[in-house]
């Protein structure tokens, strides 16, 4: 199928790109570059990828490449880590709100007039922020209260957008919530705002380039957020991208749910006694904790048996082997100034 993916340029995007490509569809990218500025991959000559530099809140823009696609991934958006959820907490819920408006409008006009079968709507596992049942299932977020951050609260907004234009326009979705993804490719954002942490100053906000770069830094006792106990299941980008090209193939995820993620619980203390391991081997693991931000979830952990009885999908990355492609990637950023 040939398929339109907003936030090509991203993170996730970068993975998602690469695996529909080497499945055979055709991808047209859309990003603007705001997050981490001009970047290069590795299927940007690929003779079924079509790069195209602009605003997925263009509607025209939007109008124009979607045209003749059958799939729409709506990926774009404003995302960071924690420190984005306080520093940026209004232009988190404007900005993304009025991508995904436009995002809508021209899948409901592409569904109407042109040929699109779906939209993929990207939402976030920061729907659940509020949640108490683990493992979480797809339906939690109606049973839960609300997301406290605007982030979160605007990500479930995405799932009513979705919901709203079948009910309305018929239009078909696949909402798709992928949780704590790691890997490579993740650059310093030019949002991000430096963070004194110890001795150490940062750029980044997620946790795995966190804990690494201070750790390739030399620092001894490591500084991590919080008491360290706040659990998550770190899933690797492919594992992910996987996920989300399942989502678009099966037919059986046509107006569903699904959390994509590896099931696996680790809590940050764990995580980076296993960086430390890596960057340090027998060197004693010594680590004290800082003031953690509002918005840090304490439990995160998917019931992730829908995608796997519907989609047969199953992250099958460990952290480990994700840590052993991430951690040498971010030490050659260190050193060529890429983070």
């Amino acid at each position: 199928m040939k398929v339109l993916i907003t936030g090509a340029a991203g993170f996730l995007g970068g993975y998602l790109v690469d695996e529909l490509l080497s499945h055979g569809h055709e991808v047209v990218g859309l990003d603007n570059y705001s997050k981490y500025g001009r970047v290069t991959k590795s299927y940007d000559s690929h003779t079924r990828y079509r790069f195209v530099e602009g605003d997925a809140k263009n509607l025209d823009l939007l109008k124009d490449l979607i045209a003749d696609c059958d799939q729409f991934v709506a990926a774009a958006a404003m995302i960071g880590g924690i420190p984005y959820f306080h520093t940026y907490a209004y232009d988190l819920l404007a900005e993304n709100e009025r991508i995904m408006t436009s995002s809508f409008d021209a899948a409901i006009w592409a569904w109407q007039k042109k040929r699109l079968k779906k939209i993929n709507v990207i939402s976030s596992s920061m729907v659940f922020e509020a949640a108490t049942t683990f493992p979480t299932p797809e339906g939690e977020q109606l049973r839960c209260p609300p997301p406290r951050s605007t982030y979160g609260f605007q990500k479930l907004a995405c799932e009513y957008f979705a919901k709203g234009a079948r009910e309305q326009y018929g239009l078909p979705y696949t909402i798709i919530r992928p949780f704590n993804i790691i890997g490579i490719g993740e650059r310093r954002a030019r949002a991000d705002r430096e963070i004194t942490s110890g001795n150490i100053k940062l750029a980044m906000s997620h946790v795995v380039p966190d804990l690494t770069q201070k750790v390739l830094k030399g620092q001894d006792p490591l500084h991590i957020l919080g008491n360290g106990y706040q659990v998550r299941c770190y899933t690797y980008g492919g594992d992910a991208a996987i996920g989300i090209r399942l989502c678009m193939e099966s037919d059986k995820a046509l107006n569903e749910d699904f959390n994509i993620s590896t099931p696996v619980p680790t809590t940050v203390v764990e995580l980076a006694q296993k960086i430390w391991s890596k960057i340090n081997g027998e060197k004693p693991f010594r680590y004290t904790s800082d003031k953690p931000f509002e918005y840090d979830v304490q439990k995160r952990i998917p019931d992730v048996s829908k995608a796997r009885r519907l989609l047969g999908f199953e992250a099958k990355t460990s952290l480990d082997e994700a840590l052993d492609e991430i951690i040498p990637w971010i030490n050659e950023q260190l050193k060529t100034g890429g983070i």
